[in-house]
């Protein structure tokens, strides 16, 4: 197929739009902070915490529909094995932002952190906090991976641009813009992308329902014709691995620094609850398209198209089955209009990530570790340096699979299993401590590596009860195993946390080796035991005095003691 020349004139403008967007919005950030007395990290990480409603609605909505929501979504509708049943993102999503909005936003809002990881770092120390952002950085990576990997394989697909291109050129233009105004770009750039995506999945939609080579989609629901019904089913024997899967989307997006950052964004604790409210029903909205793309991918002939036999399914073509079937299954401008989508999606959810590991870096361990000193010109240097240098690395990702499920599963897995119960303990259980966090951390890693993961490749050492060969002849878990890593390891640190609190607060243990200082400070006495006994005795008979002269006139004072 020759190069689609004007898809890619169309896709020129996309970007020159988005682009042009970021630097508007870098130009306002600006002036912004000319006008800010605070912090110019907080100007440039938060958006001086005085971000519109709408517009942190639409970035947070946007942040989370990203490439691999959209084309991951329509993969596991199409794909015979699995069908909708276990395209679970728009509804896990749900729980997310409604648990974030009623629990987890108001300590991290009142109390005005910069980033997820700062209650770590003033709980437990430089040492434990430096640990824990190292899963946080991973699970960044790859999401900038799958993004790209979403977006390379449409475009190849659609456009017949070269994959290496694709990405190169997507990653290069969101890098620019999050470089130039941190996430005042991101956020006005996410409005832009968010209302594209919309627009242009749901144009799409009758186009593909409509189209004379698939059968209606109400009738291959349930019914098995040229695959499996799209509906798919859950047996008993899969329904722990089901349960894991719904947790894992649901509870891992909690521990991501890209949610808080919208959190810590909004002026206040109320407005950052109706952003996360808001969010909740536009994934659910967005989730609709994918999901009617992928059930007429499943109701296609294939044998009656373009793109012929074997189907995308034998061909192991299944990740790209959105941009396949828009290429084939409806005209060529709509399926142009299509790319768009995803293109704004990838954007606007890479950007995201982007921002989210440089203030990670910058905030937690350059400021706060290496260079306590460092001015606020330093400080936005060193953020666009984290910023290349995570884009360059999620870029390099890209080439090693082309599965948009593989990046997204394994990124959210290490939030799921390992950072939500730190983030858990660290924020709700005054107990906690650091030597409970370093046991549930190794406890929680350990765990996982030895529970394997067939996606890369990784055997299981430890087989839960229903372990087997799934269809694709890989060993599986299909107990639900993630959430039980995490249930022992947020049992770990709360045990550790409490046992050794007694040990140094008993003094069963020397202070030279209490590591991360968690005996208590004794309580100061109500009295100085040094004071004049005859002294406070006076002090008594004044107020006693003062009092029973406010009782005879009726007019009994509230006296405050501090």
């Amino acid at each position: 197929m020759a190069l689609n020349v004007p898809g890619v004139v169309i896709m020129a403008v996309f970007y020159l739009l988005i682009l042009g967007t970021g630097i508007w919005a870098s130009m306002r950030s600006r002036k912004a902070e000319k006008r800010f007395s605070g912090d110019g990290m907080e100007m440039t990480l938060l958006a001086g915490r005085n971000i519109h409603l709408l517009v942190g609605i639409f970035t947070l909505t946007a942040t989370w529909v990203g490439g691999g929501f959209i084309l991951g979504i329509a993969e596991a509708t199409y794909n015979p094995t699995l069908g909708a049943v276990w395209a679970l993102m728009p509804v896990p999503y749900v729980l997310t932002f409604f648990l974030g909005g009623f629990f987890f936003a108001r300590p991290m809002r009142e109390n005005n952190y910069l980033t997820m990881m700062d209650p770590f770092q003033k709980k437990y120390g430089n040492a434990m906090a430096t640990a824990l952002i190292f899963p946080a950085f991973v699970a960044d990576v790859l999401w900038v991976a799958r993004t790209l990997v979403s977006l390379g394989g449409t475009l190849a697909v659609i456009l017949d641009l070269p994959y290496a291109y694709s990405i190169i050129i997507s990653a290069v233009v969101a890098v620019i813009y999050t470089l130039l105004g941190g996430l005042y770009s991101v956020a006005y750039t996410d409005v832009i992308q968010l209302i594209l995506i919309f627009i242009s999945l749901w144009l799409c939609v009758p186009f593909l329902l409509t189209n004379p080579h698939s059968l209606d989609i109400s009738q291959t629901a349930y019914n098995a014709t040229f695959q499996a019904p799209w509906v798919g089913t859950v047996e008993l024997d899969e329904a722990g691995k089901w349960f894991d899967d719904f947790m894992l989307l649901a509870l891992g997006g909690l521990a991501y620094q890209a949610f808080y950052q919208r959190i810590l964004s909004a002026s206040s604790y109320t407005q950052a609850q109706v952003t996360c409210f808001a969010s909740s029903g536009f994934c659910l909205v967005l989730g609709i398209p994918s999901i009617l793309v992928g059930a007429v991918a499943a109701s296609t002939d294939w044998n009656s198209t373009a793109y012929g036999l074997p189907t995308p399914y034998e061909r192991d073509q299944v990740g790209s089955i959105l941009p396949i079937a828009l290429q084939f299954l409806t005209p060529p401008y709509v399926a142009v209009i299509g790319i768009g989508a995803v293109a704004a999606a990838v954007m606007s959810s890479m950007d995201s990530a982007l921002l989210s590991s440089a203030s990670l870096f910058s905030s937690n361990i350059y400021k706060n570790i290496l260079r306590k000193q460092a001015s606020d010109w330093e400080m936005q240097w060193v953020i666009r340096i984290s910023v290349i240098v995570v884009g360059v690395a999620g870029t390099a990702l890209t080439f090693l699979d082309s599965s948009v499920l593989v990046f997204w599963l394994v990124g959210v897995d290490m939030s799921y299993t390992i950072m939500f119960p730190q983030l858990v303990c660290v924020l709700f259980f005054k107990v906690s401590n650091g030597y409970g966090s370093s046991v549930g951390f190794i406890m929680g890693m350990v765990m996982r590596i030895l529970s394997g993961e067939p996606l890369i490749g990784i055997p299981a050492v430890i087989k839960f009860p229903g372990c087997r060969l799934n269809a694709e002849g890989k060993m599986t878990q299909y107990f639900p195993f993630r959430t039980t890593i995490m249930l022992t390891s947020l049992a770990s640190i709360l045990l550790f946390s409490w046992i050794t609190s007694i040990i140094f607060n008993k003094g069963l243990i020397s202070d030279k080796w209490d590591v991360f200082k968690i005996k208590r400070k004794q309580k100061p006495e109500a009295t100085d035991k040094n004071s004049d006994p005859n002294e406070t005795s006076e002090v008594s008979k004044q107020l006693l005095s003062t009092t029973n002269r406010r009782k005879k006139t009726g007019k009994l004072q509230k006296v405050e003691f501090f």
